[in-house]
């Protein structure tokens, strides 16, 4: 069953077009994640936030890449990770269009 990530942290700099030229490495390098599906990245100039809402083909993707991105931030000095994985409700997101689709 697909599970849904969110994740947000306390993120100083870079914020919109310098963070997309600075990230396209590592926007790539998310696309071979094992069981990654999509992943939208997140942003809050105001608050000082960065993160992204994923979608993952079941919950152990979802747990091992949780694992993985917050070793991968706490590395670069960033402490306050937050990380929460949800079930979807696939008959009120259908009727939402949401760009996801029931899988096996």
């Amino acid at each position: 069953m697909q599970k849904l990530l969110q994740v947000d942290f306390d993120f100083t700099v870079p914020f919109g077009d310098e963070m997309s030229a600075m990230m396209v490495g590592l926007a790539k390098s998310i696309n071979h994640e094992p069981g990654m599906v999509w992943k939208i990245w997140t942003e809050n100039k105001t608050e000082k936030l960065g993160g992204g809402i994923y979608l993952f083909e079941n919950e152990a993707y979802a747990q091992a890449y949780l694992a993985m991105h917050t070793a991968r931030l706490h590395s670069m000095g960033i402490t306050d990770v937050r990380g929460y994985i949800f079930d979807i409700n696939m008959p009120l997101s259908t009727i939402n269009h949401a760009p996801i689709t029931k899988t096996a």
